[in-house]
């Protein structure tokens, strides 16, 4: 895997910020995350969800 960034790309967000990325509710997003539809990953004790896994989970729904 390959990642092009540029300045001031996100890698992760938080979960606060992907609600705000998204536009789904928090308890949307922790219901997808219990059901194992949408990783997360914890570093340095904060919950971070990998912006490629947000798009990936918006698409999978655009196309359904």
């Amino acid at each position: 895997m390959s990642y092009n960034l540029r300045p001031g790309d996100t890698l992760a967000l938080r979960v606060n910020d992907a609600v705000a990325a998204s536009g789904l509710s928090r308890s949307t997003l922790y219901k997808l995350i219990a059901e194992g539809k949408l990783v997360t990953v914890k570093v340095a004790g904060r919950r971070l969800i990998l912006m490629e896994d947000l798009q990936a989970l918006l698409k999978a729904g655009a196309q359904q």
